[in-house]
């Protein structure tokens, strides 16, 4: 008989909640509830009380993304791009140690393009220039406010 407090062992295929996953993932469960936001593959099971239970296949995801994120050093866009371009499969793997993502340098912008943009047609350049204008008439419009509100301040 388990002493009173541990939980005995799970069966492997057995669902875990957000408290077994956060501990075994030694990571806070808000956490894995940020990570549902930003990753759409990770998607535990919801019951009464929004209680979170997590698949084993969703333990892995989980598993894969911390590997990235904190073992590699991946951005959580670096871990989205990985996703999208090698699939949930690959990140599992790489959660059960099975894989190992390329390294790489990410960059926080996206490249720059090989072209440029094609040039402004007459109307749009029109378009804009009349909001300038109506904004320069705004600038002048507060300028002359400006010292009136100062006086009163004082």
């Amino acid at each position: 008989m388990p002493e009173k407090g541990v939980l005995p062992e799970k069966e492997p295929g057995a669902f875990r909640t957000i408290g077994e996953v956060a501990e075994d993932l030694d990571l806070p469960q808000h956490v894995l509830r940020f990570w549902e936001t930003r990753f759409t593959q990770v998607r535990p099971l919801k019951r009464g009380g929004n209680r979170r239970y997590y698949r084993p296949d969703d333990v892995d995801l989980l598993k894969g993304i911390r590997r990235l994120l904190y073992g590699q050093g991946y951005t959580i866009r670096g871990v989205q791009r990985i996703l999208r371009e090698r699939g949930m499969r690959f990140v599992q793997a790489v959660g059960r140690g099975e894989q190992v993502a390329p390294a790489f340098v990410e960059s926080d912008h996206d490249p720059e393009p090989e072209t440029a943009p094609p040039p402004l047609g007459r109307a749009d350049r029109a378009s804009l220039t009349a909001v300038l204008d109506e904004l320069r008439a705004c600038r002048r419009q507060l300028a002359r406010l400006a010292p009136t509100r100062e006086a009163t301040d004082g």
